[in-house]
């Protein structure tokens, strides 16, 4: 599979996009770490179930980052919030407690 060339639009500053893409970065690791110790409150299948998230999320944001695409910034918002919602049910639902 080939992807395009990327490109920035017109008037794109290149080091402005990487430093944007190492921030989105840092933020997807801090995401990780969390997915990471929730294990304190879920059960292990859930835990797994959380790291292989956060691993298909995290190579989306490499593919998007290939291609230069500010849809990046998404990435880790969308961790946190899918991590933050399935704490809330597996509580609300599941009976999970720390």
């Amino acid at each position: 599979m080939r992807y395009p060339t990327p490109t920035l639009r017109k008037g794109g500053n290149l080091l402005l996009y990487w430093v944007i893409a190492l921030l989105t970065a840092v933020a997807q690791l801090i995401a990780g770490y969390f997915y990471l110790v929730s294990g304190l409150a879920a059960p292990l299948w859930a835990v797994a179930l959380f790291l292989v998230w956060w691993v298909v999320l995290t190579r989306v944001g490499v593919k998007l980052a290939l291609l230069r695409s500010y849809w990046l910034v998404l990435v880790p918002l969308v961790a946190v919030s899918t991590w933050f919602g399935a704490m809330w049910a597996g509580d609300a639902f599941l009976g999970w407690m720390a």
